[in-house]
């Protein structure tokens, strides 16, 4: 029972998305489609967690993260006789490349990973505005890069023939094992140092703990967790652009993580379903639905207008987010 009550804070939100999946069945295609891409956005929010959250440092640059394992991903399960000619300039490591759907997703974590460690290294001896403005800065590089170099990505084409491979049973799975991975960091004793250095990272530092090694770590399994998330992302989409993992997807992870508490993996994942939801939601009223009898049409920009809205009202009424930052409690005495 203690070990039930410890693990509840993760053994609840799993049953709920597993519930969301089972309910999704009952839904259309294109509502199922949304539900999809809540989930898989939900993993990129969680993995933005990680470091953020039990940090305190706010990073604009893990949606690189997430392109490079998306691009990764995309790269790899694309079918290996057309990429020569759909892609000339690629290296020939790429074009050759074809592995399967899990392969390409253990791919993406790693390279991911990788990256977030190399870019790290430097990167986590900031804190404040210097470490954001630090991370925005790879992200604008990271964009250019696979922007223009055509020699490890698409450029400024689509990359496209990616197999579809991010279904319910993908994507439930892949969400529960960020959060598993996520929850299982905050209470091991490397999570527990990190958060010390967020509440004092002056006095954290003077009781022994090396604030660059914790936070490198968490950034560097951050990154991963990230680099996993692009991989399930453009195994939904099946096509892919740098502009689609660049400023857009960047804020609005951000907001999801902020509007439902940045220190709790529970306000992590009720933002991200939240934002998320209610965005697809009004995005498809933009197009046009059906309810009952009433056919319901939104003006295109009322998408962005009603979140923003909802954004500045939980920032003024609830600062520490929807769950105020704290975890879900065990319901029972």
């Amino acid at each position: 029972m203690r070990m039930l009550r410890r693990w509840w804070p993760l053994i609840a939100p799993s049953l709920l998305i597993v519930a969301i999946s089972v309910v999704s069945q009952l839904a259309s295609a294109a509502a199922q489609r949304q539900i999809l891409s809540v989930l898989v956005t939900a993993a990129i929010v969680v993995a933005l967690y990680v470091f953020i959250g039990n940090s305190g440092v706010i990073s604009f640059g893990h949606v690189s993260f997430v392109a490079v394992g998306a691009l990764t991903a995309g790269l790899a399960t694309a079918p290996a006789d057309v990429k020569p000619t759909t892609f000339p300039d690629l290296l020939p490591i790429l074009a050759e490349l074809e592995i399967g759907n899990i392969p390409s997703l253990l791919l993406a974590a790693v390279v991911g990973g990788l990256f977030a460690l190399l870019t790290g290294i430097p990167l986590m001896r900031l804190s404040g505005l210097s470490a954001g403005i630090a991370t925005f800065a790879v992200l604008i590089v990271t964009n250019n890069v696979f922007r223009n170099w055509e020699a490890i990505g698409p450029g400024a084409k689509t990359l496209s023939l990616i197999p579809q491979t991010t279904g319910f049973i993908q994507a439930t799975i892949g969400l529960i094992l960020v959060m598993a991975i996520a929850f299982a960091h905050q209470l091991s004793p490397p999570g527990r140092r990190l958060r010390a250095t967020r509440e004092d990272a002056l006095v954290a530092g003077s009781s022994g703990i090396d604030v660059h090694r914790e936070r490198l770590w968490a950034f560097t399994l951050s990154g991963v967790l990230a680099g996993f998330g692009g991989g399930l992302l453009v195994h939904l989409l099946g096509s892919i652009t740098t502009d689609q993992v660049f400023l857009d997807l960047t804020f609005i992870t951000l907001a999801m993580l902020v509007v439902g508490g940045v220190g709790s993996l529970w306000g992590a994942l009720l933002g991200a379903l939240t934002i998320a939801g209610l965005n697809s939601v009004l995005a498809e009223a933009t197009r046009g639905i059906t309810i009952g009898s009433l056919d319901l049409e939104l003006p295109g920009g009322i998408r962005l207008l009603v979140l923003g809205l909802l954004m500045l009202l939980v920032l003024l009424l609830k600062p520490a987010g929807l769950t105020n930052s704290r975890e879900l409690r065990w319901p029972f005495r």
